[in-house]
């Protein structure tokens, strides 16, 4: 049995198809509504050469305890632990100081990674809203494996916590792009080059960064 397999029926799919999610290793099979469930699973079974080669080129987990080196802003920090500092994280240079339990340091890290995204996206995304002239009800932060943030109709806008780990032009093209669509809730014309006066620049790099290396982030902390 192929682990973390999810098996998906679509009612428009013609064939067998199997994919790996880039931010987390996992295989979907996608089956065709009436396909039988144990051939699509056999199908799949003799597939795993491909699955091995699509695995192979995943990003490898950052695991976020003493000595580990991760992004922060774009730039790299490496956590430097010792027990007998204070367990609140600080930045020195390009180190991350934290002590504490090594046994709980990686969901400090991670907490510290999180406040630092939610206070910086908060700021970014109100002061943006107010040269926008629009409201925003409530900024959070979480963890989406599929968008990097949204915006409700009522202004509440969420995004993903790793764009902290982002350069800086990526994660306020993402708040220009998320303040605009409260104006704009379409991706059309008119919301584009809203998206690009709120920014300041095209934001088209920006998106290309996030494609070409958005998935690597979702392997930062974690399992």
């Amino acid at each position: 049995m192929i682990e973390s397999l999810d098996v998906v029926r679509n009612a428009r799919a013609r064939h067998m198809r199997l994919a790996v999610h880039p931010a987390t290793g996992r295989i979907r099979l996608t089956l065709p509504k009436r396909a039988s469930l144990k051939a699509g699973l056999a199908w799949a079974e003799s597939q795993r050469g491909w699955i091995d080669r699509q695995r192979a080129r995943l990003p490898e987990r950052i695991l976020l305890g003493p000595g580990a080196r991760f992004p922060f802003r774009g730039e790299m920090l490496t956590i430097a632990w010792s027990r007998t500092r204070s367990r609140t994280p600080v930045i020195a240079g390009d180190m991350l100081v934290c002590g504490g339990p090594e046994e709980t340091l990686a969901g400090r890290v991670e907490r510290w990674l999180r406040a630092q995204a939610l206070s910086m996206l908060r700021e970014e995304t109100l002061e943006v809203a107010e040269r926008a002239n629009v409201a925003i009800e409530r900024v959070s932060v979480g963890d989406p494996r599929s968008r990097w943030g949204s915006c409700s109709s009522r202004g509440t806008i969420r995004y993903s916590w790793r764009l902290i780990l982002a350069p800086d032009s990526v994660r306020r093209a993402t708040v220009a792009h998320e303040v605009a669509h409260r104006v704009h809730m379409n991706h059309g014309p008119d919301f584009h080059r809203l998206v690009k006066a709120l920014y300041g620049a095209d934001p088209a790099p920006a998106r290309q960064w996030l494609r070409a290396n958005g998935a690597a982030l979702h392997w930062i902390g974690g399992a």
